[in-house]
């Protein structure tokens, strides 16, 4: 199923997500309205502790809302069992992370092609897909490059490459330039713009206000609670 046209891609409604320690109840979400719309680039900013990390766990499908709704793209993920969520993951969203998480000793070309693996893509297939999305990035002279050669920005691209390669309706990505030096974090946001003007959906978490000013809109989260930034 996917979002019908006009649909938003992201619907949460009266989202909660509490964490129980069996001595006291957390709540690390509170009642939670968030729409994006199909095509967005949406920043959500938040410093440590502020429940950013919890909402990139819900919004990946890495974790469930205690209360609440939450659709994406078109599928109600509470009807979703633990099989259907790893589904949705692999079909519907494309995570970039902080730390990279790319395979080492592994070259960026069967790092990117991993993913097109659990789709049952056939082997050269995943190979011509995975070096299409990283000659469009600007790394075909380092498809057989394994991460202890390649700078903090490359491996950040051969990442983005990675959640592109699947063509997901989603792409998520969390803290992206925290390990990158402002040039190299530069670059990746301009990545981001160029792929939102193409079309891509891109969520944006940061504790950085200055790199959420990449997104064309921006919500705020202290406290488990939204609150939309109002820009000129």
């Amino acid at each position: 199923m996917s979002a019908a046209p006009g649909e938003p891609i992201i619907r949460l409604e009266e989202v909660s997500r509490i964490y129980d320690t069996g001595k006291v109840q957390v709540p690390a979400l509170v009642d939670v309205n968030l729409d994006v719309a199909k095509g967005e680039f949406l920043a959500i900013v938040g410093p440590s502790g502020s429940g950013k990390s919890t909402m990139m766990n819900i919004l990946g499908c890495l974790d469930r809302p205690t209360a609440g709704l939450y659709v994406l793209d078109g599928q109600p993920v509470d009807e979703l069992d633990d099989d259907g969520l790893a589904f949705v993951r692999s079909r519907s969203i494309g995570f970039v992370f902080q730390s990279y998480n790319l395979l080492p000793r592994t070259s960026a070309l069967e790092n990117v092609a991993t993913p097109l693996m659990y789709q049952g893509v056939s082997k050269k297939e995943r190979l011509r897909r995975a070096q299409a999305a990283l000659e469009r990035l600007g790394l075909g002279d380092r498809i057989h490059h394994e991460p202890s050669e390649l700078s903090g920005g490359q491996q950040q691209r051969v990442g983005i490459a990675r959640a592109l390669v699947t063509e997901p309706a989603l792409i998520l990505a969390d803290e992206p330039t925290g390990n990158l030096d402002s040039h190299s974090g530069t670059e990746v946001l301009n990545l981001f713009t160029d792929l939102h003007a193409l079309g891509r959906t891109i969520v944006l978490i940061t504790h950085d206000v200055d790199v959420a000013t990449a997104a064309d809109r921006a919500v705020h989260i202290r406290d488990g609670q939204l609150r939309e930034e109002v820009r000129a």
